[in-house]
């Protein structure tokens, strides 16, 4: 008989839907920066796509950045991968209206997702993510509205951001390395440290449950830890190819991530591989 021991892990900052929501939610007017370029502060012009810059997770946590571009050669955190303007249907909107934030969740997710070569699955358990930005509230009342969506080579959980290749395109495409997959260091899921898959771990995000369609009502926070813990008890008993024992965790996400737009819960498999 097959004997499993649950670990239940309830939260995930660490992942990279939650980057995203801290972004959707972001309505602070703190200044740019230092290494903000003058000539981008209130810009009211649709940014360039595909430039790259060193970003931190201070800069992720502001509304609008204007830190100054570097050669995708050289050292950097982060690449602009999606650009563009807003809808019509947004031009009165309020600089934090969540509507704001909805379009660019949703955009900007299908669009990083084709952008490194992953799934809805793979998405959630990679250290890498996204953010997204707006004009400046200057720019915002002069008219400006578009969006900027960049990869990060870090998550919710990241103090730092690791260097990107030149170009993050296809990073996750095929079998991607275990530097870029998100494990868990530490007794439980919810303690550990989030590392990567290549450095020391006792945690692997290893599979995800779909819990509905993009159109399905939120179920309620009960059903889904109840549908996510019994998924992945067998998700991941078959993944570990079935041992005498195991151990799992798992993470779910609650009612806001769901109206954002994720669909998904995590399955962490008791490993060191």
């Amino acid at each position: 008989m097959t004997h499993a021991r649950a670990v239940v892990a309830r939260t995930a900052g660490a992942l990279a839907v939650l980057v995203a929501l801290v972004a959707l939610g972001a309505c602070s007017s703190e200044p740019q920066g230092a290494n903000a370029d003058p000539s981008l502060v209130d810009s009211t012009e649709v940014p360039e796509l595909g430039t790259c810059r060193v970003l931190t997770p201070d800069d992720v946590a502001q509304p609008a950045n204007a830190t100054r571009t570097v050669p995708c050669t050289e050292r950097h955190t982060a690449e602009t991968f999606a650009v563009g303007e807003l809808p019509d249907e947004l031009d009165d909107a309020a600089y934090d209206d969540q509507a704001v934030g909805r379009y660019a969740y949703e955009t900007c997710s299908t669009r990083f997702a084709e952008f490194v070569g992953a799934d809805e699955s793979l998405v959630l358990r990679t250290m890498v993510s996204w953010a997204w930005f707006r004009p400046s509230e200057k720019a915002w009342d002069e008219g400006a509205r578009w969006y900027r969506c960049d990869i990060v080579g870090g998550n919710g959980a990241s103090e730092t951001y690791r260097p990107l290749p030149q170009t993050a395109k296809g990073l996750l495409a095929g079998r991607p390395a275990d530097k870029w997959m998100v494990c868990a260091a530490g007794r439980t899921v919810t303690e550990g440290d989030k590392v990567p898959c290549s450095q020391p771990h006792d945690w692997r995000a290893a599979t995800t449950i779909k819990l509905g369609e993009p159109d399905d009502a939120y179920p309620g926070d009960q059903v889904v830890a109840s549908r996510t813990k019994s998924f992945c008890s067998t998700s991941i008993e078959a993944w570990l190819n079935y041992p005498a024992r195991f151990e799992f965790a798992y993470t779910h996400f609650h009612r806001a991530e769901w109206e954002a737009g994720n669909r998904r819960s995590v399955c962490w498999a008791r490993t060191s591989d």
